[in-house]
Order: C-alpha cells, then sequence, then structure tokens
C-alpha cells in the first residue's frame, strides 16, 4: 500500500469518527453514565442492552452485544474503555458479511436508485458516478426523477462535476421510457455502468410505487437481467424509520444494497447496525458529508471504533 494511499484511508477515518461524533457521543455518554468501574452482573447487562437500543442499534443486535460482552466478563470487573472495545469488534464482525461494495458484472451493470424524499439519492447518484469513474469505469447517469425540474438540473451538474454522460428529458417526461432509451444509449457508447435516478416514493403512494414497478418491467424489455442492482438510499437521520423503508422497498423492487447518508448529520448512525442484523442485505457505501469525496464504500472496523469513539 503506497503512503498516498494510507494518509487518504487515515483522512478518511478521522473524516468518519467526525461525522459519527454525534453517534458515539450519544451513545458513550449513555455507557459512561452507567458506569465507571463496576462488576458486570445481570443488571448491569440491562441498562448496557437499554443504553444500546436508544443508540438506534435495536433489541436483537443489543442482545447480541451484551451476550457476547457477558461471556467472558460475567461477574468480573470491566471498565467502559473494555466494554467499547468488546461492542466495538462484535459490530465489526456483524457487519463484514454485509460489507460488499458495488460489483460491476455486466455491461452495461444498470443499477436503479431508489429511496424517499430527501433521503440524497441525486446526489449518492453523482458521487457514486464519480467514485466508479475514479476505478477507470465509463459512466452514465439517467434523471428518471423526472418529476422535479431540480432533480434533473442537480444531476446534470453532478454529470458536469464527475464528467460522466447525463440522459434527461423534460419534466414531466415518462420515467419508464427514458430508462429504456438509456440503456439503448449505453450501450451503442460502451458504458460500464448506467445509474439511474427515480423520483422521491413514499412508502405509503401506491401510484408512486407502481410507477417504480412499471419501470422495472420496460428495463427488463431492454435487458432482461436488469436492473442488475436496486440500490435503497436511506437517510440515516430518520433513524428506526429506515426499517419500514427498507420492508416496503424490498417488496417493490428487489433491493441489493443498502447506501447510507447523512451520518455526519444524525446521533442515529447505530441504525446501521439494526439494519445489517434484521435485513442482511449489503451495505454498498456510505455517506459523511456534502462533498463528491464524501461517499466511500463501507468498512465495518472503521465504522464500528467510530461509533464506539475509539481511535
Amino acid at each position: 500500500m503506497t503512503e498516498a494511499t494510507n494518509t487518504e484511508k487515515r483522512g478518511w477515518f478521522q473524516r468518519l469518527k467526525e461525522g459519527l461524533g454525534r453517534s458515539s457521543s450519544k451513545l458513550g455518554q449513555s455507557l459512561t453514565g452507567i458506569f465507571t468501574k463496576r462488576k458486570l452482573d445481570r443488571a448491569l447487562l440491562d441498562e448496557l442492552e437499554e443504553a444500546l437500543i436508544a443508540a438506534d442499534l435495536g433489541p436483537a443486535t443489543a442482545a447480541k452485544l451484551t451476550a457476547a460482552l457477558a461471556k467472558d466478563r460475567f461477574d468480573k470487573e470491566v471498565t467502559i474503555e473494555e466494554v467499547r472495545g468488546i461492542f466495538a469488534d462484535e459490530i465489526a464482525a456483524l457487519l463484514t458479511p454485509v460489507a460488499k461494495p458495488l460489483e460491476i458484472v455486466h455491461k452495461p451493470h444498470v443499477v436503479l436508485v431508489v429511496g424517499v424524499n430527501g433521503s440524497g439519492k441525486t446526489t449518492t447518484i453523482g458521487k457514486l458516478a464519480r467514485l466508479h469513474q475514479g476505478q477507470g469505469k465509463k459512466v452514465m447517469l439517467a434523471a428518471g426523477d423526472t418529476f422535479r425540474a431540480a432533480a434533473v438540473e442537480q444531476l446534470k451538474i453532478w454529470g458536469e462535476r464527475a464528467n460522466v454522460p447525463v440522459i434527461a428529458r423534460g419534466e414531466g417526461a415518462d420515467p419508464a421510457g427514458l430508462a429504456f432509451d438509456a440503456i439503448q444509449e449505453a450501450k451503442a457508447q460502451d458504458i460500464d455502468l448506467l445509474l439511474i435516478d427515480t423520483a422521491g416514493r413514499l412508502q405509503n403512494k401506491a401510484g408512486l410505487m407502481e410507477e417504480l414497478a412499471k419501470i422495472v418491467r420496460v428495463i427488463k424489455k431492454v435487458d432482461e437481467t436488469a436492473p442488475h442492482d436496486c440500490l435503497l438510499v436511506l437517510d440515516a437521520t430518520v433513524g428506526q424509520n429506515a426499517h419500514s423503508q427498507v420492508d416496503i422497498f424490498k417488496q417493490i423492487c428487489q433491493v441489493t444494497g443498502l447506501v447510507v447518508t447523512k451520518l455526519d448529520g444524525s446521533a442515529k448512525g447505530g441504525v446501521l447496525v439494526a439494519l445489517a442484523e434484521r435485513f442482511n442485505l449489503p451495505v454498498v457505501a456510505i455517506g459523511i458529508g456534502e462533498g463528491q469525496d464524501d461517499l466511500k464504500p463501507f468498512t465495518p472496523q472503521e465504522f464500528a471504533r467510530s461509533l464506539m469513539g475509539l481511535d
């Protein structure tokens, strides 16, 4: 590994730790408030479990973490540092199976990007384009959120920043038809990765959900194997509401991976752990800022240690 790569990794870890500062601070204060140095008994385990649940890690994850702590330390004195370290290791182990960057195995590899309004979908697409173009891939974007002129313009700006082509139509154009045209154009231009934006879908809007299903049907007319991935973009600030979003979108478009954004703007970063434990869906990338390089492939150990406020 080169010195430049090491520096970049250290820089990203520092930004991740700062980005998760609100989450780790909330959790750290809860843990510190429980004890300084105490014997690990049933009462303490219950308090720790409650603190983890309050930090959005979810009941199932909290139970696993406290069980792991009790396995070797029960009825022994423990410090806050030991607890943080054990929890970080267990969280990293839990997250490792779902840490899977987007794998481009078709040409073009068609990715439908979905999510509710305000989750950061369009911005995420722009950042994914930059990330994969930086890896030598030919990338194209499709502005499928035709209901909002601002979304089309936003994607065009991201396309210019990443120096990738954007397929767009006028406001109100048929998004399914646009997706159809985009795949044909991607084939003609020998594109490696086609990222298709979609309108923000509210979970309780059956009409919008049917529109998304229509896009999938039309895509399959061009390439029956597509879409090859369906990435759900989740805003970390919504906390436990992210669970219902995953539930709904899984029913509609066979979600193959998650992108979790806005981890720097929330004290609810622990929800990523709960989502991994419950759904076992790949976490493709995480976002910790608005900059074009603030989206990176998900690394479990860095995330776990940052969440626990460790170096």
